[in-house]
């Protein structure tokens, strides 16, 4: 995919849309803005897992996520900004930016203007929860063996 740049977030997160129009109000995103629900994902190469677990950056095929989205972001905007989207290039600067962008994504749903929808999905290998005891009964269980009161007879059935 070529032309204009696409920066694709979470639109039903309320920390995200803010984010991004914070953004597009101070630094001037110089792309196409999209909510992944609204993105034709395929075609920008994109899954539904990524677009749900990061912002995404879609330049000339190349798809960046998270810190590097934002850099992404900073650099097509220009000056004063592109510096800084080059600094989050740069090792170990980009080490620390992804740390934060992680633990930012982690805790969205807790920070200013985020609500439950904004948590992260659980990762797909989680298993699931247990049924609840309400929800269908328990097989029945024999009692514990009751105790035995002298050593002779913990002695007998430890053997």
């Amino acid at each position: 995919m070529t032309g204009e740049p696409v920066l694709v977030f979470d639109g039903d997160c309320g920390f995200c849309t803010t984010s991004v129009g914070l953004a597009e109000r101070l630094v001037g995103i110089r792309a196409r803005v999209v909510p992944w629900q609204r993105a034709d994902l395929a075609a920008l190469g994109v899954t539904r897992e990524r677009a749900e677990y990061e912002v995404l950056w879609v330049e000339d095929g190349r798809v960046r996520g998270g810190a590097q989205a934002v850099a992404g972001l900073l650099i097509a905007a220009g000056l004063p900004w592109s510096p800084l989207g080059f600094l989050l290039r740069v090792p170990p600067v980009r080490w620390a930016a992804h740390g934060l962008y992680r633990l930012i994504a982690a805790n969205r749903h807790r920070l200013p203007g985020g609500t439950p929808a904004c948590a992260l999905p659980a990762p797909a290998s989680t298993p699931a929860a247990p049924p609840s005891p309400s929800s269908s009964p328990s097989p029945p269980s024999s009692p514990p063996p009751a105790p035995s009161s002298s050593p002779d007879a913990r002695a007998a059935e430890s053997r």
